[in-house]
């Protein structure tokens, strides 16, 4: 990713980036109309830069600046189910670190397993689950990565508090609870529903704990947030479609931007 890194580098002009955002399904508009002095860099113009083909993902790499922070954003991220390996799916986030970013927001759609959750509800991620079957710190140690991070913390609790009283602040209705990933693509079965309910989790998805494995090997703070999406199998009385996915997201942009830009501010 040295191609990557130079280019990037070199269009930032020297305003070193503080705060990375990593925009997932129903996130991609944020920056759109809420960032400053902003530069849209598509993915496919960044040498080396690997490319995100879910349709719902924009592909582009935003730089900006929300008040005082330099911001670099990714518009749509990469997942393993689209073909990629664990090294591709968090190269971005490497390409980050590597920039200086101190603090990442990862967000994500996820499907609600907590049956007090409603679609459309905005979760602060507290802890996480791998269900993914892969860990992107396997293999040779990367330069300014720890071999062994602990992932005691995984989520910034002063972040996490942060984006409560930001979300009060806006009169926004938060959850917290814990996320576990799976490969993806195919939603799950009631079974594993059942399964993940048993061990106390809230939400599932298919993205964000690898990039999140990797930003604390690198020390860097992370906060992570859930748009629930859909209820998960057997809890929703019907099928599951991504159609449903992008429809709540939709919905709920007024509650992403709200909580979003008052958090940011914040920081």
């Amino acid at each position: 990713m040295t191609d990557s890194i130079a280019f990037i580098r070199e269009k930032v002009q020297g305003a070193t980036p503080s705060i990375g955002l990593i925009l997932g399904s129903g996130f991609n508009e944020f920056p759109d109309s809420n960032f400053e002095e902003t530069l849209t860099v598509p993915y496919r113009d960044i040498p080396g830069f690997p490319q995100s083909t879910v349709p719902s993902h924009k592909g582009n790499l935003v730089l900006g600046r929300m008040g005082d922070n330099p911001v670099i954003c990714m518009q749509g991220r990469l997942h393993k189910y689209e073909g990629y390996s664990m090294k591709e799916v968090i190269s971005t986030v490497r390409v980050m670190a590597e920039l200086g970013i101190k603090i990442l927001i990862v967000t994500n759609a996820s499907g609600a397993i907590n049956t007090n959750f409603d679609a459309g509800d905005l979760m602060l991620i507290t802890d996480h689950v791998n269900f993914m079957g892969d860990n992107p710190l396997i293999g040779p140690v990367e330069e300014g990565c720890l071999r062994y991070p602990d992932m005691t913390q995984a989520y910034d609790q002063e972040l996490i508090s942060k984006a409560e009283v930001a979300a009060e602040s806006k009169g926004i209705k938060i959850r917290k609870g814990v996320y576990v990933a799976n490969p993806g693509p195919s939603f799950e079965t009631p079974a594993e529903i059942r399964a993940y309910a048993s061990m106390g989790i809230d939400a599932v998805g298919m993205s964000t704990v690898p990039e999140v494995i990797l930003a604390r090997s690198y020390g860097i703070r992370v906060l992570g947030i859930s748009l629930i999406s859909n209820k998960a199998a057997r809890l929703c009385g019907q099928l599951l479609t991504a159609e449903e996915v992008n429809e709540t997201a939709a919905a709920a942009q007024g509650k992403i931007t709200g909580l979003l830009t008052e958090l940011l501010k914040s920081l």
